[in-house]
């Protein structure tokens, strides 16, 4: 049986009552299958009760455990010890809130101030396409579902947004951008234009400096800057956008 590791995790605090920021040092041993949110669970149970965090699913699928590791945007409940180690190369970890809201405390964000970007863009069906099948259901073709399912596996944890150079400019996020181009993909969406005209506006797509963090960064491998790419080189203008 392999030994723990001995780990050191670099923590940056925020008390919004003072307020002040700090970086605090724990030193727990850690098995090689314990996750981060396993790691800052002990940390309030054995160490420190006062160590803000997030997590809902511990599934990977609600995005709210995001945090900085290394400097690298990463869920939480996804990476096992023993993967960091190896990704790392050190079993020595800075662990910082994403940088996609203010800070609310510890690793904690405002998640509904990061989500205005997404609601921004109406990620859902605005004005249904006219149904082209007599049955009541609006059947989407495996064709048209694999142009955008991809993005479909967003989850909006922010990761793409926290290592994008252009998110904290005025741009509305990689995510946020993603949700409307599956709209315009999506055959049954037939506001088309009303999309485009925000995704071509001052905090659309030319924003984006085209760096693929946010392709780099996915947890769910998502080529987030494909979909970004589509806008960019106007894949979707019409003689009426």
């Amino acid at each position: 049986m392999k030994a723990p590791y001995r780990l050191k995790l670099i923590i940056k605090r925020t008390d919004p009552d003072i307020p002040k920021s700090w970086y605090q040092t724990y030193e727990l041993e850690a098995g090689r299958i314990l996750r981060f949110t396993d790691l800052f669970r002990k940390i309030n149970q054995d160490l420190d009760p006062t160590l803000a965090w997030n997590s809902s699913c511990e599934h990977a699928q609600c995005g709210s455990c995001s945090v900085k590791i290394n400097g690298r945007p990463m869920l939480a409940c996804e990476l096992l010890v023993e993967t960091a180690v190896a990704r790392f190369g050190t079993t020595r970890f800075v662990i910082e809130p994403i940088n996609i809201a203010p800070v609310v405390r510890d690793l904690v964000v405002d998640f509904e101030q990061a989500y205005e970007r997404v609601h921004r863009v109406k990620p859902y069906i605005i004005q249904p396409a006219q149904n082209p099948n007599d049955s009541s259901q609006y059947m989407v073709s495996p064709r048209e579902l694999e142009r955008y399912v991809e993005a479909t596996r967003c989850i909006n944890c922010f990761c793409c947004a926290s290592a994008c150079i252009s998110s904290h400019r005025g741009f509305l996020g990689p995510n946020a951008v993603m949700a409307s181009a599956v709209r315009i993909l999506d055959p049954r969406e037939d506001a088309t234009a009303e999309r485009l005209k925000l995704l071509y506006s001052d905090e659309g797509v030319y924003r984006c400096h085209t760096s693929r963090a946010c392709s780099h960064v996915c947890p769910k491998e998502i080529d987030v800057a494909h979909f970004i790419g589509l806008i960019k080189a106007g894949a979707f203008q019409t003689e009426d956008n």
